[in-house]
C-alpha cells in the first residue's frame, strides 16, 4: 500500500492529503534517473583515477614495472661489485705492475675522465624512475671508462715486460771466462801499474788470466759491432752492442769465433784467449761501456758467481797490482 503524504492547511486548521499528479510523478522519475546516472558516473571516474580499481592490463603493466625496478636494483648491486673488483685491479696495476716496470701510476682523474660538463643524461629525465635509470647508466659509463683505461695500461705493461725481458737478456751479466778455465783474476778496474812503463795509470777493464786458446763467452745478447785488430793496444778484439746503451769489449784474442754483424746470445763462444796487441801474457782484457763511458765490469757479474766467489773476486780486483796490458 502506497504511503499517503499530507500537508497542513492553515485555513481549515487541518492536515489534507497531497494529491500527486501524473506529470509530477514522471518528472520525479526522470530526476531520479539523472541523479543516479551522475552519481554512478562520478563514482566510476573516482575509481578509475585511484588505485582502488585497476584493469587487468594495468595490473600486468604494474607487475612488469616492479620487475624492471627489481632488475635495475640487482644490476646496480652487480655494477658496484664490478667497480670494487676494477678498483682492486687498478691498485695492483699502479702499486705493483707499473712500479715493477718503473712506469708512472695512472691518476684517478685520468681513469674516470670524461664525465663532467654537458648533461649527457638529459634524455633520461622526466620518467617515473628516471633517478634509478640515470644512476645505473652512470655506473655503466664509469665502468666502461675504467675498462678502457685498464686495457690500455695492460697493453703498455705487456710492452714494458717484453722490453724488460729483452733488457735482462741483453745486459752483460756473466764472466766472459768460465770459472774452471780461469787461472786468476789478474787485475781489476781502477789505478794499476802499467807493465810496460811501470807507472800508475787508469785500467779501464778487468784482466782474466787463462791459457792461450781458452774459450771466451758473450756476456749478454747482442750484435757483434767489431771483430778486428784496428784499435790501438787491443790487438784482436770483439765488441758486442747489447742495446740499451751497453757495449762489451773483449781484447787480446788469439782468434775470433764470430764476425761483424753477427747476432750472439749470452754464453755463445765469440773467440779464444790470446796475447795479441799490447799484452805481456795470455789473458782476456774485458770492458763494459754504458753510453760510451767505460764502467767497472765487476758490477755486472750477476748470474754465475756465489756470494763467496763474488767477495773473493772483489777482494782480488781491489788490489792495486800490475795489469797485463
Amino acid at each position: 500500500m502506497a504511503k499517503v503524504k499530507y500537508y497542513y492547511d492553515p485555513e481549515t486548521l487541518s492536515y489534507r492529503p497531497i494529491q500527486s499528479g501524473k506529470t509530477l510523478k514522471i518528472s520525479n522519475f526522470f530526476l531520479f534517473l539523472i541523479s543516479s546516472f551522475l552519481f554512478g558516473l562520478f563514482t566510476l571516474f573516482g575509481l578509475l583515477t585511484t588505485d582502488f580499481l585497476n584493469t587487468p592490463k594495468e595490473l600486468l603493466l604494474e607487475r612488469e614495472l616492479q620487475n624492471y625496478e627489481f632488475q635495475f636494483e640487482l644490476l646496480g648491486q652487480r655494477l658496484e661489485q664490478m667497480e670494487q673488483v676494477m678498483g682492486e685491479i687498478e691498485t695492483r696495476d699502479n702499486e705493483i705492475y707499473r712500479a715493477y716496470f718503473e712506469a708512472s701510476p695512472i691518476p684517478e682523474e685520468q681513469r674516470r675522465a670524461g664525465f663532467g660538463g654537458v648533461n649527457r643524461y638529459k634524455k633520461l629525465e622526466g620518467f617515473g624512475n628516471s633517478d634509478q635509470i640515470i644512476e645505473t647508466t652512470k655506473q655503466i659509463d664509469i665502468l666502461s671508462r675504467m675498462l678502457v683505461v685498464q686495457s690500455k695500461s695492460l697493453e703498455e705493461i705487456q710492452l714494458l715486460a717484453e722490453k724488460k725481458e729483452e733488457f735482462l737478456a741483453a745486459i752483460p751479466s756473466i764472466q766472459p771466462i768460465k770459472k774452471g778455465d780461469l787461472k786468476r783474476m789478474a787485475s781489476g778496474y781502477g789505478w794499476r801499474i802499467d807493465p810496460f812503463t811501470k807507472k800508475r795509470r787508469r785500467h779501464k777493464g778487468m784482466d782474466f788470466s787463462a791459457n792461450r786458446g781458452t774459450p771466451i763467452y758473450a756476456t749478454g745478447d747482442g750484435i757483434v759491432k767489431r771483430a778486428d785488430n784496428r784499435s790501438s793496444g787491443y790487438g784482436r778484439h770483439v765488441r758486442i752492442d747489447h742495446g740499451f746503451g751497453y757495449v762489451s769489449l773483449y781484447a787480446h784474442l788469439y782468434k775470433y769465433n764470430v764476425k761483424r754483424g753477427q747476432k750472439v746470445k749470452r754464453g755463445d763462444i765469440i773467440g779464444f784467449v790470446g796475447s795479441t796487441g799490447r799484452s805481456v801474457a795470455p789473458h782476456l782484457h774485458y770492458e763494459i761501456l754504458k753510453d760510451g763511458v767505460k764502467i767497472n765490469p765487476l758490477n755486472f757479474y750477476l748470474d754465475d758467481l756465489s756470494p763467496a766467489e763474488f767477495d773473493a773476486i772483489v777482494n782480488q780486483a781491489s788490489q792495486e797490482n800490475q795489469s797485463l796490458d
